[in-house]
């Protein structure tokens, strides 16, 4: 019995013993506000679709900075331009690394897709290789050719539907074959596919099953122990998804490979592909340009493109059906500096300062990810004068920030205007759709260039209506905000367009 007190005694003084630390700890750091958080399952009641809409909500009442648990991982949620600009300069280098997921665990090649991969050296060579080789301008520029085009091939394919008697079509569909189009002629150098409409529905559905976006967290992020009783096949989806995707992009290789061994000569007057120069990378350091790391890349090209440059697409074109006085003045301002006679190119988009206000005020009011890609503090740092321990995800929510009445006049409106004068795609901290900072997406200007031909061409190639009263205007969550219900238009090709359109052979 005296035993057992003792030992009684001896619990009660080191749990008084702890709790006195706790609260000392406490009382040195102050932490950021955060709802009423339930036993184990954290604060996910409080999340509802949209997830960016749902966290604004919560952020509108809590304050810009949020500390927020789900299930077993702490997070941070940022919602103030002032605060991101702090994450993002001071404690840029803090928050320069991913959290560790499943999606990662599986999909990655073991962190080394560039999306995914933990800040140090071998994230540093794949940004670099990103930056000189893949996006820079040199780049960029050498690639406006294929992107004409694609466009050009787009702008086609509507005009022979209107002369098959189409009056509207799907242009969710449309988008997302160019972008897919565009992509694979960068990589490998042909397109999706070259046959029939239901070949090509078949081969762009597959390219979309493979490649667009998977990485996004669940509940096995939350609770690992799902993970060890398989909760609905989670995990054994990403790694078919994976399996499927390491087929393909093997195939890819080989490929290509095979067509530089029995080439006899090399046209110089052509621009290698991204896996042509990938390749001839490996040749002198096959090192470290494995085949992984070479299907990483590629990987992280159809991930991260594809899909958001076809959502961000849609948008543009939602926005502008729906507000008919920027359709006509985009269409004037095109009329008058690209003229009667010729389409729109490359060469043309510094002449059009409206296309490219039309193209930032959707990337406000709809950015491609709402939610920034997660990144993970790799030690204790202090935001917004409240302590961030190490181990946090921070949440960017750009669809708040973007929005935020503070510091926008009439947010919720559509208006071009706002962005003129302003130059780039940047506006400071308070307009981020790219990411900022170390990890911001490299990809931002051959994004922008691609949306803004290929809006740039649709309304200089023909006119446009909608084709319902109303275009819904609500969003799918996910990593990407797609529109719930694609959008269809009416169309009718401008007078004289044909012979523009088909004056050189088809592409």
């Amino acid at each position: 019995m005296e035993t057992h007190l003792l030992c009684l005694l001896l619990s009660f003084l080191v749990s008084a013993i702890v709790i006195t630390v706790k609260a000392l700890k406490n009382t040195k750091h102050k932490y950021p506000p955060s709802p009423t958080c339930l036993p184990i399952w954290g604060h996910l009641h409080l999340l509802k679709n949209p997830l960016h809409e749902s966290l604004q909500n919560i952020s509108s009442e809590f304050g810009p900075v949020l500390y927020l648990k789900f299930g077993s991982r702490p997070f941070v949620v940022v919602s103030s331009a002032s605060i991101a600009e702090e994450c993002f300069t001071k404690n840029d280098i803090v928050f320069a690394n991913r959290p560790r997921t499943l999606s990662g665990d599986r999909l990655s090649y073991g962190y080394l897709a560039m999306g995914f991969a933990p800040y140090g050296e071998t994230w540093r060579i794949l940004r670099r290789l990103a930056v000189v080789e893949v996006f820079s301008s040199n780049s960029v520029q050498n690639f406006s050719a294929l992107r004409s085009e694609e466009v050009t091939h787009l702008c086609r394919r509507i005009f022979h539907l209107s002369e098959k008697g189409f009056e509207k079509i799907d242009l969710k569909y449309c988008f997302s074959l160019l972008t897919a189009n565009l992509l694979m002629k960068m990589v490998v150098g042909r397109r999706v596919s070259e046959g029939d409409i239901e070949t090509e529905k078949q081969l762009l559905s597959e390219f979309k099953d493979r490649f667009y976006p998977t990485m996004t967290m669940n509940l096995c992020d939350f609770f690992p122990f799902l993970r060890w009783v398989g909760y609905k096949g989670i995990e054994k989806n990403m790694e078919r998804v994976f399996r499927m995707r390491d087929s393909y992009l093997q195939k890819l290789i080989e490929e290509i490979g095979e067509e530089r061994s029995s080439r006899v000569s090399k046209d110089k007057s052509s621009n290698p592909t991204l896996m042509e120069t990938l390749l001839s990378f490996q040749d002198s350091d096959p090192e470290f340009f494995s085949d992984n790391i070479i299907k990483s890349v590629v990987l992280v090209m159809f991930t991260a493109g594809a899909d958001t440059m076809a959502v961000t697409l849609e948008w543009v074109m939602s926005l502008l059906l729906s507000n008919p006085e920027a359709l006509l003045k985009l269409r004037e301002e095109i009329d008058e500096n690209v003229g009667p006679n010729n389409l729109v190119t490359d060469a043309d988009l510094a002449k059009l300062p409206y296309l490219r206000c039309v193209i930032n005020e959707t990337l406000r009011l709809y950015p491609p990810t709402p939610l920034l890609l997660p990144h993970s503090s790799s030690e204790s740092c202090c935001i917004g004068g409240y302590t961030v321990p190490k181990g946090t995800t921070l949440i960017v929510n750009t669809w708040a920030m973007h929005r935020d009445p503070d510091v926008w006049e009439d947010p919720e409106c559509f208006r071009p205007e706002r962005f003129e004068g302003v130059i780039g795609e940047h506006d400071g901290f308070r307009f981020i759709p790219f990411g900022t900072g170390r990890r911001a997406c490299p990809g931002a200007n051959m994004a922008i260039r691609m949306v803004s031909l290929a809006i740039g061409m649709l309304v200089r190639c023909f006119d446009w209506e909608k084709a319902e009263p109303e275009i819904d205007m609500k969003g799918i969550a996910g990593l990407t905000m797609s529109k719930a219900k694609p959008l269809e238009a009416r169309f009718l090709p401008r007078q004289g367009i044909d012979k523009l359109l088909f004056t050189s052979d088809e592409g």
